[in-house]
């Protein structure tokens, strides 16, 4: 059984926060930080005691409101995130809590950027095996918590934004076998992981967190720009070509690619490297920065919105992050 994306929903908070308010707490500036992510603001979180879990409830609301479906129809919960509520349990069970649905199973997947085709993959997986009828897939990052908003930080904290996306997945209602998941891949290699990781707290060492690790930084994000644009500019084509050849599509037959939004230098160039009309590719880096986990579900919801992901359309996903993970989708809406 061919499962499917009923509805999708996301949510940001309403703080927008400018390359200019950025410019106040350290040294960059708009010129700086568009030239080289394309970001132009982001949104952030102003409130304490909010976390990634209470960022998901709206956008969850608003993919059954648009599935046309109950939130007590969920009978699966799948939640990916790098920022969760706390280190355990998981954000999944809070989520579970918040939206009234006590015994329905809740998986946390740490994904990091590819999270969304990670748990695309076992949602599919759990359909087609007649598991569940509705998972409520959600990626939902709560990251102004965590950055070094200080010119030691300057170079990740510029990059990063609050926010969550939701897709309710169910089978296909058998008449139509051209709508739904075609194929997903992903992959993973543990040589990257120290380039674009958090370091701290850590339970490698007798004390999880202690001074030193606080007074060397350890505990904010740490990245190796110019390695992680080469394994994504390299890693995002290479699977997106795999899962188009093994079904029997070409670059022509898109409509449309919905890239992971890290830096729109990056999506530029892979678009570029598999000579896809621009027009083709979705990019909201620009208004909301890195949403990790949230980033292809909100680019992907915004653009059934909007009318530009359309019915009968090809949609392609591609995704890279911390691990390193990467992976790449296609899906007939």
């Amino acid at each position: 059984m061919k499962s499917k994306i009923l509805g999708m929903g996301h949510y940001v908070p309403e703080k927008v926060f400018t390359n200019d308010d950025m410019a106040k707490m350290f040294d960059t500036s708009d010129e700086w930080i568009q030239k080289r992510t394309g970001i132009k603001e982001r949104r952030f979180v102003t409130e304490s005691g909010v976390g990634a879990s209470d960022l998901a409830v709206p956008a969850v609301k608003m993919a059954c409101e648009n599935a046309d479906t109950d939130v007590s129809d969920i009978d699966a919960i799948i939640f990916a995130t790098l920022s969760p509520d706390h280190i355990f349990p998981g954000s999944g069970c809070f989520l579970n809590q918040k939206l009234g649905l006590p015994g329905v199973p809740a998986l946390d997947i740490r994904n990091q950027c590819s999270g969304f085709l990670y748990g695309l993959q076992i949602a599919d997986a759990w359909i087609q095996a007649g598991m569940y009828k509705r998972v409520a897939l959600v990626g939902a990052e709560r990251h102004s918590a965590g950055l070094d908003f200080s010119d030691a930080g300057r170079d990740v904290a510029v990059l990063f934004g609050d926010g969550a996306a939701a897709a309710i997945v169910g089978p296909g209602d058998g008449t139509d076998t051209g709508s739904g998941v075609i194929d997903i891949e992903v992959h993973a290699d543990g040589e990257g992981a120290k380039l674009l990781w958090i370091e701290s707290p850590t339970c490698t060492e007798w004390e999880w967190l202690d001074q030193s690790m606080i007074d060397r930084r350890a505990t904010y994000p740490a990245m190796n720009g110019k390695q992680v644009f080469r394994w994504a500019t390299s890693k995002m084509p290479e699977a997106l070509r795999s899962v188009l050849a093994r079904n029997g599509y070409t670059i022509d037959d898109l409509d449309l690619l919905v890239p992971h939004q890290a830096n729109r230098r990056i999506n530029e160039f892979v678009a570029q490297k598999l000579q896809i009309d621009p027009n083709k590719v979705v990019h909201n880096i620009q208004k909301y920065g890195n949403t990790t986990a949230a980033s292809i579900p909100l680019a992907l919801s915004e653009a059934i919105q909007e009318g530009r992901a359309k019915e009968g359309d090809l949609v392609a996903f591609a995704a890279f992050g911390a691990g390193f993970t990467w992976g790449a989708g296609l899906y007939r809406i």
